[in-house]
């Protein structure tokens, strides 16, 4: 509650400055001022609702009323970037002016006024419909086919299909329907094993479980395995939530290692608690380790791209990961390689290949804008 409460405060801060700048600095009319004040401030409490929703608030009634205050925060993302691009444009032409040494003062400030409006509507519409667009983008996770060699795969493995979710966050703005929608592919491509590698959920355990329980319905030959995220610690017990995931049919594996078992052939599947989870659910990868074959090949589930890194210095074959959802909108991806080892797809760590994927959903706003989510269908086969 205290995180809403500041969240809100920020908020409520950068809804004063949008009037400031949509409504005064444009002088508009009275009656259109009171109306871009009153949505403003609507939209300011819809955003709080969205944030709450699975957590504080009852995702029944929340969820819908919230997912326009989500949708509302990701146009703010591109509505504060457009404006900051005409204000840069307004100090250049303005620093011109001064250089000409203008002295037509009136005409200026009448002239500058009609533009800041125009440009200010062409920004607010822009962004709305940029974060209109990432709501269509967001709601069709697409099914990605990769093939990855590994040396050391039994040769009773090769061909074995692996399907990789990650990221659902269902909670706030999804629910049993998009969770639905997300096993239904899945289960059409018939693959050997399913790998959950984290933040299937954003909220607690008695608001927010219900809306997995179509995972229940997985089917493969060989199971359905599963990690913890970093979000399954904010707003309730990771383990709590891990135990949610054992009674849906999901093995999850907390710094475990299972044997995989096709024909003659054996391949170990790790998998540890993310980077970040608090006592008593730290990662443990030489646990997860411990007693394994050093001939035989691992492939490694693991929700930071950023765990490659003991992974490669422990043997690891395959590492498969989320997290990053490839930066979710655009331009947030080019920073996060300041935090993660890669973006999304395949990378090289030495002995240790890793997957990133995109997620199938998305964290805070519904929105996805140049990168589309992904269920990954990974086909191992024997590097040659």
């Amino acid at each position: 509650m205290i995180r809403i409460v500041i969240f809100g405060l920020v908020l409520g801060l950068v809804t004063w400055l949008l009037h400031r700048r949509l409504v005064r600095a444009t002088d508009l009319p009275r009656r259109w001022a009171r109306i871009a004040d009153a949505v403003l401030v609507v939209l300011w409490a819809l955003t709080l609702v969205g944030v709450g929703s699975g957590e504080v608030f009852d995702t029944g009634w929340a969820r819908p009323v919230g997912f326009v205050g989500w949708v509302w925060l990701a146009s703010l993302l591109y509505l504060l970037c457009g404006l900051l691009i005409i204000a840069i444009v307004s100090g250049v032409l303005r620093v011109a002016r001064n250089r000409r040494g203008s002295t037509d003062t009136d005409g200026i400030d009448t002239s500058r006024r009609s533009a800041l409006r125009v440009g200010t509507g062409v920004v607010v519409l822009g962004a709305l419909a940029t974060a209109g667009y990432g709501v269509s983008e967001a709601a069709n996770p697409r099914l990605v086919r990769v093939r990855v060699p590994i040396a050391r795969l039994p040769q009773d493995f090769d061909g074995t299909r692996i399907a990789l979710v990650s990221d659902l966050h269902v909670g706030p703005a999804r629910g049993i329907e998009f969770t639905r929608r997300v096993v239904d592919l899945v289960n059409s491509e018939n693959v050997d094993l399913v790998a959950l590698v984290g933040d299937l959920v954003d909220g607690t355990v008695a608001k927010v479980s219900p809306d997995l329980a179509p995972l229940a319905d997985l089917r493969t030959p060989l199971g359905v395995y599963g990690v913890s995220g970093n979000h399954e610690f904010y707003a309730d017990d990771g383990g709590r939530w891990l135990d949610v995931w054992d009674s849906l049919g999901i093995h999850t594996l907390r710094n475990e290692r299972v044997e995989l078992r096709r024909g003659e052939g054996v391949l170990d599947l790790a998998g540890v608690h993310d980077l970040t989870s608090p006592a008593p659910y730290e990662p443990d990868l030489a646990a997860a380790l411990d007693g394994h074959d050093p001939d035989r090949a691992v492939v490694l589930l693991a929700h930071q791209p950023k765990q490659v890194l003991e992974a490669s210095e422990l043997g690891v074959d395959l590492q498969l990961s989320g997290h990053t959802h490839g930066g979710q909108m655009w331009p947030l991806g080019y920073l996060v390689p300041a935090q993660q080892p890669s973006v999304t797809g395949l990378d090289r760590f030495g002995p240790t290949t890793l997957y990133t994927s995109r997620g199938a959903g998305a964290w805070g706003p519904p929105v996805r804008v140049g990168t589309p989510p992904e269920i990954t269908i990974l086909e191992l086969v024997r590097e040659s």
